[in-house]
């Protein structure tokens, strides 16, 4: 299958699952960007509640030793959100000496800290999928710094959109594991 396809079929597929509660609107002119909008920030205000409502006290927690503690995953998703919404806009962000840390310092900040810092990386890219259109999605840009490859910039939109989906699934499990009920599964709200 030509690969523009296969991303019009997941922007498609995708975006159906949650589109009710988003707050970012289906435009007529730009459906396929738009559709990937509306879930990845669904997914980021997910992953936002979810960051909120787990107590500070378990950021260090992780089911096991090989996985990632809850305030890794916070400031991966950060770095993560910057990287990919920079590389498919070809926009940079001002860096300070504390993004040049290392992850597992990083980890450790305070939750108040890294929740502000993943919020502000969901702005950014709030930002950045505004001024992106349909048109294009089919684009060849870098696959990223000293790769060397092409690839199309809507790979980019598609990478943001599973990364988000990815860590809500993970960090939801860790909730479960750790008593709490993680956003997506508490009582909609009656209408």
């Amino acid at each position: 299958m030509h690969p523009n396809r296969l991303l019009v079929l997941a922007a498609l597929a995708v975006p159906s699952i949650a589109m009710a509660q988003a707050p970012v609107q289906q435009s007529a002119e730009n459906p396929l960007v738009s559709s990937f909008h509306i879930v990845a920030m669904r997914y980021g205000n997910y992953l936002a509640t979810a960051f909120d409502s787990i107590p500070a006290s378990t950021y260090a927690y992780k089911p096991t030793s090989v996985q990632q503690t809850i305030g890794y995953i916070a400031q991966h998703l950060e770095a993560g959100n910057y990287g990919l919404c920079a590389g498919m806009t070809g926009r940079t962000r001002p860096m300070t000496a504390k993004d040049s840390l290392a992850d597992t310092v990083k980890a450790k900040w305070p939750k108040d800290t890294l929740v502000a810092r993943f919020r502000a990386s969901l702005a950014y890219c709030d930002q950045a999928l505004a001024g992106l259109t349909d048109a294009q999605l089919p684009e060849q840009i870098s696959a990223g710094p000293g790769s060397g490859r092409m690839v199309p910039r809507g790979r980019w939109l598609l990478a943001l959109t599973t990364d988000l989906a990815e860590h809500y699934a993970q960090l939801a499990s860790y909730m479960r594991l750790i008593g709490l009920v993680p956003p997506t599964a508490l009582p909609r709200p009656k209408a």
